[in-house]
């Protein structure tokens, strides 16, 4: 099968029903970090119901928003740019009990159509070279918006917490990855990144329809699905560059975010559980 290519339906509902994913009701492409293997805590694993991460939330139903208190997320944390909301008039819901926090990875002085249309040629080659200059543009922009679920998993280690941009991929996607290389292997951050070519199929149609109305691909089918491949090795290899290029997470997280070796180190350890009391 191409990898662009539909999955089969009850292949994508069997997945879902199953941990990492977590249903959420008007939500898609939603999954606990939790219950990872720590490769620098021998019997340790990812801290569950602690971070979770998904497509765009704005559609939410009640229940997903009961949902979301049962689970103990007290924040949902938005990437998206103020253009992609108005755009696609997708605005940050109400939830009760919820404190729902925009910080947009990108300013809207980055969604001009000419940033825009360079962005999305990258995008469209599907290439893994496209992908690491794309996720290097994240990163760069990215401190801010990253040093917040940092800062939450420092400070509110008993409290969950939700991140996510439109489709769930990339900023989250980095988002994701930043969390779990301080205590995780590549093999395993890869993995959650490619479970997205299943969380997104939902929303292939509604993703597609978005995508027709770009001059880019409208009548470019294959460049549009591009855009939304998730391959492990494309995971692996953006690993490698944040090793080479940004020399490893740790150096990340003190230049880009403005955290110091004791707030890593706290992360670090609030990051992890036993893996006995995982639950």
């Amino acid at each position: 099968m191409h990898d662009l290519d539909p999955l089969d339906p009850a292949y994508v509902e069997d997945v879902l029903s199953k941990p990492p994913f977590v249903k959420l009701s008007g939500v898609i492409n939603v999954r606990d970090l939790g219950g990872y293997p720590s490769k620098t805590h021998p019997g340790k694993v990812t801290k569950p119901k602690l971070l979770l991460r998904s497509a765009e939330v704005s559609g939410i139903t009640d229940e997903g928003k009961g949902t979301l208190r049962e689970l103990g997320v007290t924040k949902v944390y938005d990437f998206r740019s103020d253009t992609e909301i108005k755009k696609y008039d997708t605005p940050l819901p109400q939830i009760e009990g919820v404190d729902v926090i925009h910080i947009p990875v990108f300013q809207t002085a980055d969604y001009s159509p000419e940033m825009m249309a360079k962005r999305y040629q990258l995008y469209a080659s599907g290439k893994t070279e496209a992908f690491i200059e794309l996720y290097s543009q994240i990163m760069d922009h990215g401190g801010h918006s990253f040093g917040a679920i940092l800062r939450h998993v420092r400070d509110r280690p008993s409290e969950g917490s939700l991140f996510h941009c439109t489709a769930g991929k990339d900023r989250t996607g980095i988002m994701a990855a930043i969390l779990l290389k301080q205590v995780s292997t590549t093999d395993v951050i890869a993995h959650d990144y490619a479970l997205t070519r299943v969380g997104r199929e939902p929303a292939r149609a509604m993703i597609m329809a978005r995508l027709s109305k770009e001059p880019l691909f409208a009548s470019n089918n294959e460049a549009a699905l591009n855009m939304f491949t998730c391959r492990h090795e494309t995971m692996a290899a953006f690993l490698k560059h944040l090793d080479e290029h940004y020399k490893g997470v740790d150096e990340y997280i003190r230049h880009y975010v403005g955290l110091s070796d004791e707030d890593i180190d706290t992360i670090r350890s609030n990051l992890l559980v036993d893996a006995d009391k995982a639950v």
